[in-house]
């Protein structure tokens, strides 16, 4: 990959392989729509800001380092936006970061929607999935999850806004934030033994099933990155779980997802730590009892520009308990 000296300009028309389309892009995009948070923050990170006409679908609030930007770009909706809101816009880009926002089941719309309308489209390479082979429709991954294709986004959404230099400037940051924390977990755990994760997400209610970090995606890539293992051996990208089976997989850390969104009560961590403290059952696990049970940002479970700080933040807090040295 080319570093930021070296980076050379695009020229156009760019084509481009993309979750199995090829795309056409004319011209360097100036009416960009970021449809998904991932997407939108991928583009406030590479200074775009004045080349994005909306965003739409944020989970959560935008990171605060990009408050400023991400006020100058209209927001169309926090929750799903209709195809007709879209093109209200006058978009020449749609930057989708999962299938639900543009895959072939999507309610709002389809690549081949825009496509009829010469609007190109680009969906985040981190979430092309394979839904047939699993129940799970948010798809399942049959390998790991690593940040190579999070660099393969920035690389390519950089090259067709043609600011390579920016995007390989982005990514010589965040391979020395990899970098770091793969230094700091040399020498993993106070026990010598690898830690064992249990990312959770959610849960509609204390009896419901828990929605929990599948072993290949983002958690099972934070857990990796932290020198351990993900507790959940599903391939599935968001398994349900039940609360006995979590009991019998016995994480040695609980890490439980801070939602903005008010969705269900325990979408809030200080719901889920206070439903783990008191549950009878679950109060009972060793990672509970020792308090190995840290929070971080629930977009950070969910792969894209947000991981890489997210196991910055369980990073700190498990030195802080010393369970990592």
């Amino acid at each position: 990959m080319l570093n930021a000296a070296q980076a050379a300009s695009t020229h156009y028309p760019l084509v481009l392989e993309n979750c199995g389309v090829e795309v056409t892009f004319p011209k360097a995009p100036q009416r960009a729509i970021g449809l998904g948070q991932n997407s939108a923050e991928i583009l406030l990170l590479l200074g775009l800001q004045d080349r994005m006409v909306g965003t739409a679908f944020w989970p959560s609030h935008v990171m605060p380092q990009l408050a400023a930007a991400n006020a100058k770009v209209k927001l169309l909706t926090v929750e799903f936006p209709t195809f007709e809101s879209m093109l209200a816009e006058d978009p020449d880009l749609v930057a989708a970061a999962l299938p639900s926002l543009l895959g072939p089941n999507s309610k709002v719309a389809k690549r081949e929607d825009f496509e009829k309308v010469g609007v190109p489209t680009y969906l985040s390479p981190s979430t092309c999935l394979d839904t047939k082979a699993t129940k799970d429709t948010y798809g399942s991954r049959d390998r790991l999850w690593t940040s190579a294709l999070l660099y393969q986004e920035i690389d390519e959404l950089s090259r067709i806004f043609d600011v390579q230099d920016r995007g390989q400037a982005l990514i010589a940051d965040f391979k020395a934030r990899e970098a770091a924390l793969r230094a700091m977990v040399q020498n993993n755990g106070t026990s010598g033994k690898p830690l064992s994760y249990l990312f959770w997400f959610s849960s509609p209610s204390p009896s419901a099933d828990a929605y929990v970090g599948g072993k290949n995606g983002a958690s099972g890539y934070i857990a990796n990155l932290l020198g351990g293992t993900n507790a959940i051996a599903s391939e599935a990208e968001w398994p349900t779980v039940g609360w006995e089976s979590i009991i019998a997989a016995n994480p040695g850390v609980i890490v439980a997802a801070s939602l903005d969104r008010n969705r269900w009560e325990l979408d809030k961590s200080d719901a889920k730590v206070r439903f783990l403290t008191t549950d009878p059952a679950l109060s009972e696990l060793p990672a509970v009892k020792s308090k190995a049970i840290v929070v971080m940002d629930g977009q950070a479970m969910k792969p894209g520009v947000r991981t890489i700080y997210g196991a910055e933040q369980v990073a700190a807090q498990l030195k802080a308990l010393g369970l990592l040295r």
